[in-house]
């Protein structure tokens, strides 16, 4: 199992610097940051300063979007920060979500976001590609291979994954849901002629090490971020056609501030009740955790995404990089 973090842009650029060193020397092989640039920082510029402070960690957006990113912008930046990184750059994106609402705009289409797919691989990658009715290359890049993962939970989301993505990024640590995730990404690889277990799968979540109604409160607003992409699954699709298990509990939700997005103790989360917290998040003991993490990677999942926000980070990593990352560096997921 491979291991990734990642970071709310709204820490000092020291710190954020800090922690990705940190990571690195810890074992995590991926370093991601959230792109919303209206609530927090600029993603590209830390990026650009994360590969100059690491050797060996791969690094993206977890996730982007083609609204806010223009796509042939999005595959500038990523060429160039190839170049700075020597090739270690991945690109997550998706429809949109705080990035667009904070805007007062929708998520874009999955056509649109297809599209984009398409378009950035393409230029990064050094291939002439027609958009928007012209025809693009970048001739100064061509070295580079750019994997793209995308996020989301939908019928559609997945069948377009299984089309043309090289991973899978779900937001939730729940191993049943995950397993009927990853079942649905792979028939539409399947189907599109693609090998299967060619699409890699990640489970990005919160977690906490520690007593479990710490943990509880530290990443009860994770549940709560989820429910912005149930709450668009449930008015688009018959209810019969989504789990309950990830749909029941958005009933009991009155609203989001966006302005307290992915923040420790932050009302949106008082409608999260302990059992989806606990299903959502990786939580207890490091033990705990290496078991939990076992059994995503029994469902399926390559790659377990640390998302860094529960108030303790630097001691977080610690207890990753010495007792849970040895433990399951060996693991190899399900096919």
């Amino acid at each position: 199992m491979q291991f990734g973090f990642t970071l709310k842009p709204d820490h000092t650029i020291e710190r954020t610097l800090a922690l990705t060193r940190q990571a690195e020397a810890a074992g995590f092989d991926y370093g991601w940051l959230f792109d919303s640039h209206v609530l927090w920082r600029e993603p590209y510029v830390l990026l650009t300063l994360m590969a100059g402070a690491t050797t060996r960690l791969r690094l993206g957006t977890c996730v982007t979007n083609p609204a806010t990113r223009e796509p042939s912008v999005t595959a500038s930046a990523l060429a160039v920060l190839d170049e700075v990184s020597g090739g270690r750059m991945d690109l997550g994106i998706g429809r949109g979500d705080s990035a667009r609402r904070v805007l007062g705009k929708p998520p874009t289409t999955m056509a649109t976001l297809e599209e984009a797919i398409r378009v950035i691989k393409a230029l990064v990658e050094g291939r002439a590609v027609e958009y928007e009715g012209a025809q693009l290359q970048f001739n100064w890049t061509g070295s580079w291979t750019l994997p793209i993962w995308v996020a989301g939970y939908g019928p559609m989301a997945l069948a377009m994954a299984g089309r043309v993505a090289d991973g899978l990024i779900l937001q939730l640590a729940d191993p049943d849901l995950i397993r009927w995730f990853v079942s649905q990404v792979r028939e539409a690889a399947r189907a599109a002629g693609r090998d299967p277990g060619s699409i890699a799968v990640q489970a990005a979540a919160a977690a906490y090490v520690g007593p479990l109604e710490v943990g509880r409160e530290r990443t009860r607003w994770f549940p709560a971020l989820v429910s912005n992409h149930v709450v668009d699954l449930v008015n688009k699709y018959p209810r019969e056609v989504l789990p309950a298990s990830l749909t029941g509990y958005v009933r009991d939700r009155s609203g989001y501030d966006y302005l307290h997005h992915a923040e420790v103790g932050s009302a949106n989360a008082a409608f999260v009740g302990d059992e989806v917290t606990d299903r959502f998040c990786v939580l207890g003991s490091a033990r705990d955790h290496v078991a939990k993490l076992g059994e995503l990677a029994a469902a399926g999942v390559d790659q377990f995404n640390l998302y860094l926000m529960n108030g303790d980070e630097e001691a977080q990593l610690e207890i990753y990089g010495r007792e849970v990352i040895p433990a399951l560096r060996d693991v190899v997921a399900a096919r």
